[in-house]
């Protein structure tokens, strides 16, 4: 039976149905939204937009960022509650496959990852045919220096007294109560860390890291604080915290000091160098210049193309209308 055809309800609606069926086509319904009928708005970018908007910026982050770099310079680095951090330089922790090189779900105490960790350890997921606990390249770079700070007597006693260096409640409370937590079970940690071999780096197991049972293992604050990656190749992170006893005694009094330091980190390898900060912290944490410096240059920049712009937008302003009025 001869059918007859109709290149319209080809364009249409595509290949022409049967007899009798029901039309159909590949025309976007007629809505709004489908046939680009929504308001829209295109803002207008002129001289009386812009120029407003760089001075503003620059007026707003000069300001911001004049204040937070003169608290961070004003922040003592000896009195109030004294934070000890050490420090590294030249030390890449965010190179991409550094960074990823760890199992989170093993340091979450997950009992099938800590026997068989995540690939992206390797080459540091298992040694002598037995899983690393904690895997991962991170884990394996771990600071193991021990500082000790004593304080010595100006009297006529010469004994150097033990500065008390708190190591719990240095790890942000997240990291130590929900991101790591040790492999459940009711033995000891080393039966739960059963079939599993230290980091290659490291001197002692990861149960062996501390004598108290709440800092112990993969909740151990040295180790968690480590396992935070800093940004950028030099840094510093909280090793100890020197709590203040009451106000009518410095944290540190004056004095001398002997810092004694367990040298067990080589950094020559990587043209590295090591250091011990002392410091306060203010509103806005420890001393750190970066942010200061980051709104002033910011605010700067956009005040300077502000006044660039606005000279270029009045030079040629007045060319445009001096062409008008001679033509």
């Amino acid at each position: 039976m001869a059918m007859n055809y109709n290149a319209k309800d080809e364009v249409d609606g595509g290949p022409p149905c049967a007899p009798g069926g029901a039309a159909k086509s590949r025309r976007p319904d007629n809505t709004a939204f489908k046939q680009q009928r929504l308001p829209a708005w295109q803002p207008i970018l002129t001289a009386g937009t812009v120029l407003p908007t760089f001075f503003i910026i620059g007026l707003i982050f000069i300001p911001i960022g004049i204040g937070i770099f003169v608290t961070s310079n004003n922040i003592r680095e000896i009195e109030g509650n004294v934070f000890m951090y050490y420090g590294l330089s030249n030390f890449y922790q965010n190179h991409r496959r550094y960074v990823k090189s760890r199992d989170d779900s093993q340091l979450n105490g997950d009992s099938s990852a800590l026997l068989n960790p995540s690939k992206e350890c390797e080459p540091y997921r298992r040694n002598e045919d037995k899983p690393i606990a904690p895997c991962g390249a991170i884990a394996n770079s771990m600071f193991n220096d021990t500082l000790e700070l004593y304080l010595i007597a100006n009297g006529s006693d010469p004994t150097p007294t033990p500065i008390n260096l708190k190591k719990k409640g240095i790890a942000w409370w997240t990291d130590k109560n929900v991101k790591f937590r040790n492999p459940p079970g009711s033995g000891s940690l080393e039966e739960r860390f059963k079939g599993t071999t230290k980091p290659v780096n490291w001197v002692k197991p990861v149960y062996s890291l501390d004598a108290d049972d709440d800092n112990n293992g993969f909740i151990n604050e040295d180790f968690i604080v480590w396992m935070r990656t800093a940004a950028l190749p030099t840094f510093r992170k909280l090793y100890r915290l020197i709590e203040r006893t009451d106000d009518l005694h410095p944290t540190l009094p004056a004095g001398q000091y002997i810092l004694n330091i367990t040298y067990n980190y080589p950094v020559h390898s990587f043209d590295g160098r090591k250091r011990m900060i002392l410091s306060t912290i203010s509103w806005m944490g420890g001393k750190n210049p970066f942010l200061g410096i980051a709104y002033i240059t910011i605010g700067s920049i956009s005040f300077l193309l502000g006044v660039v712009l606005l000279v270029i937008n009045h030079k040629y302003r007045n060319s445009s209308n001096t062409a008008d009025i001679t033509i």
